[in-house]
């Protein structure tokens, strides 16, 4: 349709060279479709129905598509005799030109009133014409043109029988992304055909984040010259990575040239569109085979079949009946397109059945042009719903129209060399790249390079090109580094005020330094100072970052922080040193200490558990000796503080009593050990206790410090200035520092004195003002960050290689010498960064030992109990009292000495110095003699004591007197004879 904007005389003219275009068409072609009407006339009972053919008839696809259609009615009405239908074709050359392609529709809508037009061939033709179909409602189905932005939402009565440009950049992206390559440059032709898949493909690439660096336009009708200076441009940049969409007239051109100036060479990547690759059989093969080896492209993908085998051979036949000059011709798939649209619009017009196929007139008004005179199609918007609902299986495969375009998801991955396209892999909605179509697994998404055949990428190189290259005109990177007034540990610029020059040293450099030589291949660079013409910095890290972005440099090596909000613009490397923002804070000066720090050591169950084990232990030793043992004799009161003694000496084996029994001393040895890891123990807790309490930091954790008031330091310029504002810390508390020295000056004042209670700072930072102050400080870790990297600009394709060296650098024996040499203290000092702990010693450290000894004692006490019931009990079994009387003779007996143990000798029987002992003696003679056991009284006040002297003993008269003195309620009959 006109734009209203066109004078009334300006419409005139227009429509007078249309009309004389459609006059010329007219005599051009009305000797075939004449024909074909006759033909169609001869059987009376069918209903012939105009369409249209729009095509250029001096390209191969215009020829080849004009074939398709007239074999394709041919074979429809032949397989369908009975149809009463017949479609009559109007043929228009359109001649390569847009303005004859409309005047070619304008005659066919207005003079033969066709129910549809097929065609036209170019994307450019069809968006002029497209208003036309719309304004008419007749159907144009076009099987070649494939550009997205002929959308059928804003043309609905455009049906394009052909897969759209878009259908394909996300298996384009995932070839892209199999290989790794971070960048791709885009080339198209500078027209509707190659505009239309930019924005689609652009956000199939960004999605998977592949960046678009550069877009590179080339003019349909460009010069060598042209195309030659725009490659020149793309050698200069980085990306070797080139999508090119484009027709092969033009591309054949490019291709030539990207020869001669070596970019087909190893190391490129060249990744072509369906808009070359499915018409590459209509190129100059000479071309293909010398300039266009290891190219990859995306091919719109027919399977082989028997029907399709046989089609092509009666094809080549038909074609060159029409064209014999022609030799061994070729059929693409837009042939196939063509041949299946034929068909699909005969199908639809035959389910229409006997309809009207007339035109309304419109009634024209006063200031009406000549095209708005066409008429509307009664059945336009009916055919074109047939046409939406028709499906079938035709020589492309499954013709089915989704809004308005054909339905296709199987693309085909395909390799150039020698002169055709070699088959590597395919790609499907559902599963991604595929090695066959037979391996579909609907439960995955591939974008793996292994599902992919063997490639020879250009050059007849076999191994996978990176995608980038530093370009081979001699320019180095330019790498910037911050000029510092502090921790110059890190970077460190020396400026030489004679010759201008600086000189760049410092960890961070030499990490970058070590990383670049672990690089597969050479990386030139030159360090340049961020810095004012004095000398001085010239900005922030911030502002160093900028430079960046701006790409006024291409990196910034130094100890810059990753963080989150900088990952926006620039991407960092993998940290090359350790994470996070700690808090520096002073010791204590805790020389004061607590009376009571003794008892800490041990908890109150463990204290418990010895003491009670103590007294067990001095009961058990006691139980086994003071029958045998003259230590553990005397009276009762002696005899508890000797057991006590005994067994609280072992704590510091300082007992002086010999232990005599077997039994005794196996209970013995084992407290002795369980007494010498406790005590060991003991030492080593109370050591560490009153170490760490030397070392107690002043603030323990962030709560603390936000609570009390104090001021707070930070490093001058870092983020750690704005990390703190986040968490709550005034303004009026936060003071900078510039140095080591002055982050130490700040700390010794305190708050109090206009200094700081504490200093935040990054982890290596920290670790550099330990190394020389380790004494005085401790690290606390707060809050997370990822490190220190390197920044490049966003999409570097430098970044993954430089991460891996990065590795390799940190894993390996560099990283520790260049540490050693920039970050190490000087002097011996222990690590404080190292969080020192002391736990109190408690029971479930020690329980084992104790039941060992428990278990032990027992196991001895219950062998001794054994042992002497069975040796005393026929005295007590031939006694007549009751079981409590015997059982009290049992317990006095176990009171009383053992003579019979080899322990005890028996001049002892004349030592009259021992009380005891004469009075046992007595007790026992005069207990071997009765036959019942003395009382417990006998060895006390109720038996006068009978002294030996030098006389001799006692004669047999005291002897019975003293007896029956002792036991005058109880008749005892003594054998007086047997007393010497």
């Amino acid at each position: 349709m006109v734009p209203s904007r066109i004078s009334f005389d300006a419409e005139k003219l227009l429509f007078l060279a249309l009309s004389f275009f459609a006059i010329i068409e007219t005599f051009k072609f009305g000797p075939c479709a004449t024909m074909a009407q006759s033909s169609n006339n001869n059987n009376g009972t069918t209903i012939p129905v105009n369409v249209g053919v729009v095509l250029d008839m001096k390209t191969w696809v215009g020829q080849m598509g004009m074939t398709c259609i007239s074999m394709s009615l041919s074979d429809f009405y032949s397989s369908n005799p009975s149809y009463k239908t017949r479609l009559v074709l109007n043929v228009r050359d359109s001649e390569q030109d847009e303005v004859a392609a409309v005047a070619a529709v304008v005659d066919l809508i207005k003079n033969k009133e066709v129910q549809a037009i097929i065609g036209p061939e170019g994307s450019m033709q069809a968006d002029f014409i497209i208003d036309l179909g719309n304004k008419s409602h007749v159907p144009i189905i076009s099987f070649s043109a494939t550009s997205p932005s002929l959308s059928s939402i804003r043309s609905p009565y455009f049906i394009r029988a052909t897969q759209n440009d878009s259908s394909q950049v996300i298996a384009i992206s995932s070839v892209v992304q199999a290989f790794g390559w971070k960048e791709a440059v885009l080339i198209y032709v500078d027209n509707e055909f190659g505009e239309g898949i930019i924005p689609s493909l652009t956000d199939a690439l960004g999605e998977v984040d592949i960046l678009v660096p550069y877009r590179s336009l080339i003019p349909p009708s460009a010069t060598d010259d042209q195309i030659l200076q725009e490659l020149y441009k793309l050698m200069t940049m980085q990306t070797r990575v080139f999508i090119l969409h484009m027709l092969p007239t033009l591309g054949s051109r490019l291709f030539a040239k990207a020869k001669e100036v070596g970019m087909m060479s190893e190391g490129y990547v060249w990744i072509l569109t369906n808009g070359i690759i499915d018409r590459l059989n209509s190129m100059d093969s000479s071309i293909v085979a010398s300039s266009m080896q290891g190219v990859l492209g995306i091919k719109s993908y027919v399977q082989d079949t028997q029907n399709l085998d046989n089609f092509i051979l009666r094809w080549k036949m038909k074609f060159q009946q029409h064209n014999p000059s022609v030799h061994n011709p070729t059929l693409n798939i837009f042939g196939y397109w063509a041949y299946d649209a034929a068909q699909a619009l005969a199908m639809a017009v035959e389910e229409m059945g006997l309809a009207n196929f007339t035109f309304q007139m419109l009634k024209p008004s006063t200031n009406a042009t000549d095209l708005d005179t066409i008429g509307v199609s009664q059945n336009g918007e009916k055919l074109l719903q047939k046409l939406a609902n028709t499906t079938f299986v035709g020589l492309a495969g499954n013709f089915s129209l989704v809004n308005g375009q054909l339905d296709s998801s199987v693309f085909q991955i395909v390799n150039i060399n020698g002169n055709t396209a070699r088959g590597i892999g395919f790609w499907t909605q559902e599963n991604g790249l595929l090695r066959g179509l037979n391996s579909i697994n609907t439960s995955k998404y591939s974008t793996s390079k292994n599902n992919l055949g063997s490639i020879i990428w250009p050059g007849d190189s076999t191994s996978i090109p990176k995608g980038w290259e530093i370009p081979t005109n001699g320019k180095r990177l330019k790498v910037l580094v911050p000029v510092k007034y502090g921790f110059k540990e890190f970077v460190m610029v020396n400026r030489d005020p004679s010759t201008n020059t600086s000189q760049v040293t410092g960890y961070s450099i030499d990490i970058f330094q070590a990383v670049v030589e672990k690089l597969p291949y050479a990386l030139p660079y030159d360090l340049i100072p961020f810095a004012l013409p004095n000398g001085s910095s010239a900005g922030s890290y911030n502002d160093m970052i900028n430079q960046v972005i701006y790409q006024n440099y291409d990196a910034l090596v130094g100890d810059t922080t990753i963080i989150a909000n900088r990952s926006l613009y620039v991407d960092f490397t993998l940290p090359y040193t350790e994470s996070g923002v700690a808090m520096l804070v002073p010791y204590k000066d805790n020389k004061s200490k607590n009376a009571w720090v003794f008892l800490k050591p041990l908890t109150w169950d463990l204290w418990l558990t010895i003491g009670c084990f103590f007294v067990f232990i001095a009961l058990v030793v006691w139980i086994l000796e003071h029958r045998i043992n003259e230590d553990f004799r005397g009276p009762a009161s002696y005899q508890v503080d000797t057991s006590f003694w005994f067994s609280f000496s072992t704590m510091v084996f300082a007992q002086r009593e010999s232990v005599l029994s077997n039994l005794a001393r196996f209970v013995v040895i084992v407290w002795v050990f369980v007494v010498l890891i406790l005590s060991q123990s003991y030492t080593a807790s109370l050591s560490s206790l009153l170490v760490v309490q030397n070392l107690q930091p002043t603030l323990t954790d962030l709560d603390q410090l936000l609570k009390s008031g104090d001021k707070v330091g930070y490093p001058d310029g870092s983020f750690v200035y704005e990390m703190l504002k986040q968490i709550k810390f005034d303004n009026s508390r936060l003071v900078p520092y510039h140095s080591v020295e002055e982050c130490n000056a700040l700390l010794s004042n305190g708050s109090t004195k206009g200094g700081i209670a504490a200093a935040f700072d990054e982890v290596p930072y920290i670790k550099l003002i330990l190394s020389k102050y380790c004494n005085k400080y401790t690290m606390i870790l707060t809050l997370k960050t990822a490190g220190f990297g390197f920044v490049f600009p966003k999409g570097s394709p430098l970044v993954p290689d430089i991460s891996r060296a990065i590795l390799n650098v940190t894993e390996g024996p560099e990283m520790t010498e260049i540490e050693n040499s920039w970050l190490r203290s000087k002097t011996n000092c222990q690590d404080s960064t190292t969080s020192v702990s002391s736990n109190n010693l408690s029971l479930d450290s020690f329980w084992g030992l104790f039941l060992i000894a428990g278990a032990s004692a027992v196991l001895a006490l219950l062998i001794f109990i054994v042992m002497f019931v069975k040796r005393n009990w026929h005295v007590v079994a031939s006694s007549s009292g009751s079981s409590w009387e015997k059982i009290g003779a049992l317990g006095r007996r176990f009171y009383q000495r053992d003579l019979n143990s080899p322990t005890f000798r028996k001049g002892r029987f004349g030592d009259s110095s021992t009380v005891d002992g004469a009075n046992e003696i007595a007790v026992v003679e005069t207990a071997e003699n009765t036959n019942f056991p003395p009382s417990p009284s006998s060895g006390s006040s109720q038996i006068d004591y009978i002294s030996t002297n030098e006389q001799g003993p006692p004669s047999a008269e005291q002897l019975a007197n003293h007896v029956e003195e002792g036991c005058s309620d109880i008749s005892i009959n003594v054998d007086l004879t047997s007393v010497n």
